[in-house]
């Protein structure tokens, strides 16, 4: 088996030593990464001796070494995002060169020329984000004496190999796609964007000092850079690279590609609502399956966490749920329309940054936000269990009553959020890709305009007016 993978891969790499070979003969390229590989991290070097410095007359050393790992951090993602230039020209570059044509025409596959051209693109980078870890860590122990601990350095070190691999995994993509390269340095901006919101997150998790999670934001970018690498092998095509001179930008044609996906070729709203239910045992199926136990591993994970995160004694007086809920039989303000459009808009805001980020990230990010809810319900319910308090009771009381109608919109948009998030990772048979993107996004949009939105404004009005009279019938005493 190991013979068979090798003979598929030892071709590819012909293309990537290739590639390599004529990175490091050109100064250009090789000069300024060199340069700012080492200026960088005597810089982070300069700062966390400062800063450490500082920190320490104030008494608060814990803010300098929490610092220092971030600046490691930093250290390993810098070197390459200054050179993903490489990767955005590795296939667009040639072509405008007019250098690809025998590159083209060997009798490599087409999966072998992309992956020989994808760890051409990485290597560079990579080795210019080890290089400077590794100036970055001499240089704070003979300055500050700091050692890492050996799993921060392992976690660091993945860390940037795998936002390296989706960051040249994704310019590849965009290089293989676009027809040239001012267009591919555009769009570069939809890679180094998200990857910036992600290191800023990261930076909340390095000043917290909770390092574990860092194997779940790997795990998380791992996936991400396996189905960006399965989008590029998927759409390349070296006849399409060669024949297509202009992308042609086609408002009149992509409207009736959305809007004919969207109608759905039906002509009655019953047989519309037929057709989107029906896509639920059809090609969203899976994507149905997965998100179920995403949810069910939210709530797990939730759960998990109610012994870390420990409520405070007291937190819920159950003796004064009857004066919180109801005064008498009178329904408090909150408890009115404005109640129901308020809960109803604050989980359509959620719905939307679910779809705007799973576009981004292959639907992963779109999940995980829809996770969140059932992540603090496992959360409560554990919590509440530890002090006495039946789960069963729990759940039936605060969640039964509008989770009943909730807990399914959610599962059908985390569904149809994955479902459009994974298109491009799966070409469709005599379709562009724009044209797919398209057909996804409208029948995104069918499932959330036609059973999400309703779903979740009937557990709005549920969850106005009914749980929390359910609450006060069960806990008011």
């Amino acid at each position: 088996m190991f013979s068979r993978i090798w003979a598929q891969i030892a071709p590819a790499l012909v293309i990537t030593r290739r590639e390599v070979k004529d990175q490091t003969r050109d100064w250009r390229i090789v000069l300024p990464i060199i340069l700012l590989t080492l200026f960088f991290p005597a810089l982070m070097n300069f700062t966390a001796r400062r800063i450490v410095g500082f920190v320490e007359g104030y008494g608060a050393s814990i803010i300098g070494e929490r610092l220092i790992p971030f600046l490691l951090m930093v250290v390993g993602f810098f070197p390459i995002s200054i050179s993903l230039v490489i990767a955005l020209e590795s296939f667009v570059g040639e072509k405008e060169r007019r250098s690809i044509e025998p590159l083209l025409s060997s009798p490599l596959t087409d999966g072998q020329l992309y992956l020989g051209k994808l760890l051409a693109a990485v290597i560079p980078p990579l080795f210019a984000s080890y290089l400077g870890i590794g100036v970055y860590l001499i240089g704070v122990y003979r300055q500050v004496g700091w050692k890492p601990d050996p799993i921060l350095i392992t976690q660091i070190l993945l860390l940037t190999s795998v936002q390296a691999l989706v960051m040249v995994s994704g310019a590849v993509v965009i290089s293989s796609q676009t027809t040239s390269v001012r267009a591919a340095n555009l769009m570069a901006s939809f890679i180094i964007i998200p990857v910036a919101l992600l290191l800023q997150g990261e930076s909340v998790v390095m000043f917290w000092g909770n390092y574990s999670v860092l194997w779940w934001v790997i795990l998380g970018l791992l996936v991400i850079a396996g189905l960006l690498i399965r989008t590029g092998v998927a759409h390349f095509s070296r006849e399409e690279l060669l024949g297509q001179e202009l992308d042609m930008l086609n408002l009149r044609w992509g409207w009736r590609v959305f809007v004919s996906e969207f109608r759905g070729g039906v002509g009655s709203i019953f047989d519309w609502y037929r057709q989107v239910i029906r896509m639920f045992s059809g090609k969203m199926r899976l994507p149905l399956i997965l998100t179920t136990l995403a949810l069910i591993v939210g709530a797990w994970i939730g759960s998990s966490q109610a012994k870390v995160f420990i409520l405070p004694p007291g937190t819920l007086d159950w003796g004064e749920v009857n004066h919180n809920f109801l005064a008498g039989n009178e329904v408090i303000d909150f408890f009115t329309l404005d109640g129901v459009s308020l809960v109803w808009l604050h989980n359509l805001r959620a719905v939307l940054l679910a779809s705007i980020l799973g576009m981004f990230s292959f639907g992963v990010l779109g999940v995980i936000v829809m996770m969140l809810p059932l992540v603090l319900v496992g959360y409560f319910t554990a919590s509440l269990a530890a002090t006495g308090v039946s789960p069963g009771l729990f759940l039936g009381a605060f969640i039964l009553p509008h989770g009943i109608l909730e807990v399914p919109a959610i599962i059908l948009a985390g569904s149809a959020i994955l479902h459009h998030g994974a298109t491009l990772a799966a070409p469709a048979h005599g379709q562009t890709v724009g044209e797919s993107f398209l057909r996804s996004l409208a029948n995104m949009l069918r499932v959330i305009l036609g059973l999400v939105l309703p779903l979740l404004l009937g557990a709005a009005f549920l969850e106005v007016f009914v749980t929390p009279r359910v609450i006060a019938w069960l806990f008011g005493g």
